[in-house]
């Protein structure tokens, strides 16, 4: 049989390439996934092959639609030999139900069930082994055609820090560009290219590909998954096609993208479906770089995904810190910055983070804080959050601002309630002479009597030792806002802290701490089949006490005194 398939190679001519049909491969993708095995035809493609973009590239026999070009033969093939998804598997998506809007949100003031260790679970890295796996490999076998990750404004560092998360999802991250939107643009035709606008604004990265039909405003295209999330909301644009780049290992269309025209809804394993007209909304971020008397301010959207967006923020945040002029490597970068909630409480972000020794640039610290505080969000096992805008401002500061604790002592070791007694410490600079800091604790009046252990560290290791519990205790909290005020309450790295721990349990209900619980409490939470929410640990905190040193701590000592 011969067919013909319809793309674009250059502007926005839809042009006709032969192809001829090598056979049938039954189950190719899955149960029930059959796909065309073809051979284009013609000195272009003899000298392209299978290009980065043409995926959902219609192809027609005796003018009736067969399906869409979407898979390819491994690389450095001499011929170009591809897949097409049959277009019966393609409509299987298009009339995929879409989601309710609610789904997942619990209503105003409904129990929420105990999930357990859900949140934990869900966050388990996966082996740096299975990622290469699964995203689009060089084998000779049938892989789907790389989308190109239309990228504008972003600088070569952050490609390569951020390159590997996204090549996970099987896509190449190239340049690409911007055009003005224009009243043409809803105007699509079978193997227009459109584009999915993850990040739009000072910077964009948008992936591309070829549409196979349109009907009465719904889209098909690609013929295969972009990142095979199901059910979405994703804004689609416009893209046209500058030309085409050759290569013997993977030719890709050079492609701009323009105004946005849709929506995507569905992301499934045979192609992407969505529709015409006004595109969702997305999260409105603003990155302020501050260095000395410079400054720097960029705009742009994020889409909400809670796969996506803790990386793309991390992502333009990283770039945003790079592209300072002002900005060097031995510089100290200090986050101030906050996360609105539709409902709830808002996150604050406010951190200093110090370059270190290892070969990593300072700025991936902030990106990858502000991912992790995201992932936290978007995680969480309670409701959908609706973020209303994010707003981060990073000021570099002149030299390595870092110290070490290297001893500590107090002026008594037997102390009273109520005495306030004063604690030394001397600290290790980067560069510089060691020096002793002072500050005075004053030992509560509820102290127990005994031996007591006075933990002089960082912030890390107070997060670590003293609230770890509470970190872990995230699936059985009320809903999201308590999760919110815990880590509204993390520590910075700018602080010295001193921690009073005293051997009595502390009971911990949902998002509130109760020290020195007393025995009937613990017996009553012991009879209850289901204690929910509410931890036991065997130690609590008498005091704590900081001070800001403007520079980054690290280590940590442990002192004991005895209360009398």
């Amino acid at each position: 049989m011969k067919c013909v398939v319809y793309t674009i190679f250059a502007g926005d001519e839809i042009e006709k390439v032969d192809l001829v049909v090598l056979g049938v491969l039954h189950n190719a993708i899955g149960p029930k996934q059959d796909i065309i095995l073809v051979q284009l035809l013609g000195k272009k493609v003899e000298h392209t092959g299978v290009v980065a973009g043409m995926s959902g590239s219609p192809v027609y026999y005796d003018g009736k639609l067969v399906g869409a070009l979407s898979l390819k033969l491994g690389a450095f093939t001499k011929e170009a030999i591809g897949g097409v998804t049959p277009i019966e598997n393609m409509l299987d998506v298009g009339n995929a139900p879409e989601p309710p809007a609610n789904l997942s949100v619990p209503a105003s003031g409904a129990q929420v069930a105990n999930t357990g260790n859900m949140l934990s679970a869900s966050r388990i890295p996966l082996p740096e082994s299975f990622a290469r796996q699964t995203s689009a490999g060089s084998g000779q076998f049938l892989v789907p055609i790389e989308t190109p990750l239309i990228s504008t404004g972003l600088y070569p560092e952050t490609i390569a820090q951020f390159s590997k998360q996204l090549s996970a999802w099987g896509m190449t991250m190239m340049a690409g560009g911007t055009a003005a939107p224009s009243p043409e643009d809803a105007q699509l035709k079978p193997g227009d290219m459109v584009g999915v606008e993850l990040i739009r604004g000072d910077l964009s990265i948008t992936p591309g590909c070829t549409v196979t039909t349109v009907d009465h405003g719904k889209i098909l295209a690609c013929g295969h998954p972009i990142f095979s999330f199901g059910n979405v909301s994703m804004p689609l644009a416009r893209a046209h096609v500058l030309t085409t780049l050759a290569s013997a290992m993977a030719s890709t269309k050079i492609i701009t993208t323009g105004g946005t025209i849709g929506t995507l809804t569905q992301d499934r394993v045979t192609a992407i479906a969505g529709h015409l007209g006004d595109g969702p909304p997305m999260i409105p971020v603003e990155v302020t770089l501050v260095a000395g008397d410079a400054q720097k301010q960029f705009h742009f959207e994020v889409i909400e995904s809670p796969q996506l967006t803790p990386v793309l923020v991390a992502l333009a945040t990283y770039n945003g810190i790079v592209g300072n002029a002002a900005y060097g490597e031995g510089s100290t970068l200090q986050l101030d910055g906050e996360i609105a909630i539709q409902g709830h409480t808002t996150v604050a972000l406010k951190d200093l983070f110090a370059p270190t020794d290892v070969p990593v640039p300072g700025g991936f610290f902030i990106a990858t804080d502000v991912q992790g505080i995201f992932a936290q969000i978007y995680s969480n096992p309670y409701e959908i959050p609706r973020v209303a805008g994010i707003h981060l401002r990073v000021t570099a500061l002149p030299q390595r601002r870092a110290a070490t604790i290297d001893d500590a002592w107090v002026e008594a070791n037997e102390v009273r309630p109520g005495q306030t007694v004063a604690v030394k410490v001397q600290l290790r600079p980067y560069r510089g002479a060691a020096f002793v800091q002072e500050f005075p604790i004053t030992i509560p009046m509820q102290a127990a009597r005994g031996p007591l252990q006075l933990v002089i560290s960082d912030a890390e290791t107070v997060n670590r030792t003293v609230q770890s519990l509470a970190a872990s205790s995230q699936g059985q909290l009320p809903g999201l806002e308590e999760l919110i005020k815990l880590m509204n309450r993390a520590h910075q790295n700018d602080r010295l802290y001193a921690t009073l721990l005293q051997p009595t349990p502390t009971l911990m209900v949902e998002d509130k701490v109760m020290p020195n619980a007393p025995a009937s409490a613990i017996n009553v939470l012991d009879q209850r089949q289901n204690p929910g929410g509410a931890r036991l640990l065997y130690q609590s905190t008498a005091g704590e006490w900081s001070i800001e040193m403007h520079q980054v701590i690290s280590g940590e000592r442990t002192l004991t005194i005895t209360v009398k």
